[in-house]
């Protein structure tokens, strides 16, 4: 079959000469016989939605911890939320929505049960620290697959690696610091339009903030509800970035301000309060429990994970699988093992 010849002949008449073609992909970290059907960034998609770290997405806190109401998003949404907004980008200026893809739906497989909370534990009690972008990177390259891992290309692996940007800046711009392909820049910014107006659907849907909290001008300038905002964010990186003949993926530097601005009210009133972190001052306990037992306790870290040896050094070992727990898998393992049970007779 020669659909996939096909497939990469239509990325050269179709995409812009700086997307980044699937045949001309610097390769995997191992030789594999490709697909006959779908080009490689395709193949690392499908890849990646199969693997089990992306189903778990599904039971990891983004910012509300086990909420109640169905609406609320979880690492999941998110992750589909990223992906919808960097194709939509990337069709528009004719960049690779197969690769764009990819990253997005890859980006977050590293992170721990509890959202960030669980980050910041694991960054502090683990030798070595912890960051769940290299962790996304282990988990595609070393842990999935019973060891094996995914085999992504190189252009997937650098896009996951480089997504993130905590309170750095949202444009790099030292070529040094730049992903190899636009479309893993595309995915980054993809990222921050996402949370930042999910993230403020949700708190206002949870009673933590209201819409007239937003700052003012920044509600003028981009508009008055999470659609219409997503709208402004996505139209300004559009057109920024064709206005230059080498596509430099940016923002024009009103809306860069505005997004800024909205990620610090973020920051102070929703991810810092007291409102949001009370419970995962508790769920820090959990992470610390966890990890101390299981490396005090081989014989019951390997009853646990079904393993009969170590395959690394035993705290990466314990940290890998820490941090790849559901909350609701990190609440009842707990639960099993440091709280008493009803007495049966």
């Amino acid at each position: 079959m020669d659909i996939r010849n096909r497939l990469e002949e239509r990325e050269e008449s179709i995409l812009s000469p700086y997307a980044q073609r699937s045949n001309k992909t610097r390769g995997r970290l191992k030789e594999e016989t490709e697909c006959d059907i779908r080009p490689a960034f395709q193949h690392d998609r499908d890849k990646i939605i199969h693997c089990k770290s992306f189903r778990r997405l599904k039971h990891k806190t983004q910012v509300f911890l086990s909420p109640a109401g169905d609406h609320y998003r979880t690492r999941l949404t998110h992750t589909l939320e990223v992906s919808q907004i960097a194709r939509t980008i990337a069709r528009s200026l004719l960049l690779n929505e197969d690769l764009v893809e990819a990253i997005a739906l890859g980006h977050d497989l590293g992170h721990t049960p509890f959202g960030h909370a669980g980050e910041d534990v694991l960054n502090r009690i683990h030798k070595g620290g912890f960051r769940h972008y290299e962790q996304s990177l282990r988990i595609v390259d070393t842990l999935e697959k019973d060891g094996q891992g995914l085999n992504l290309t190189a252009e997937v692996r650098d896009g996951i690696l480089k997504h993130s940007k905590g309170k750095g800046e949202i444009i790099l711009r030292d070529e040094h610091e730049k992903p190899l392909t636009k479309e893993a820049e595309i995915v980054r910014i993809a990222d921050i339009i996402a949370y930042i107006n999910h993230d403020i659907d949700d708190a206002t849907r949870g009673g933590v903030i209201a819409e007239k909290d937003l700052p003012n001008d920044s509600r003028m300038f981009l508009g008055q509800t999470t659609s219409k905002r997503i709208d402004s964010m996505v139209r300004g990186v559009i057109s920024e970035t064709t206005k230059y003949n080498d596509l430099p993926v940016s923002f024009g530097e009103e809306l860069e301000y505005h997004i800024v601005k909205l990620r610090d009210f973020l920051y102070e009133r929703v991810y810092d309060s007291d409102i949001v972190h009370r419970d995962f001052f508790k769920c820090s306990r959990i992470i610390e429990d966890l990890y101390a037992y299981f490396l005090k306790t081989p014989d019951a870290f390997f009853a646990e994970t079904g393993k009969n040896d170590y395959y690394d050094e035993p705290e990466v070992c314990v940290c890998d699988f820490v941090s790849s727990m559901s909350d609701r898998y990190a609440f009842t393992l707990f639960e099993r093992i440091f709280l008493p049970l009803p007495w049966k007779m």
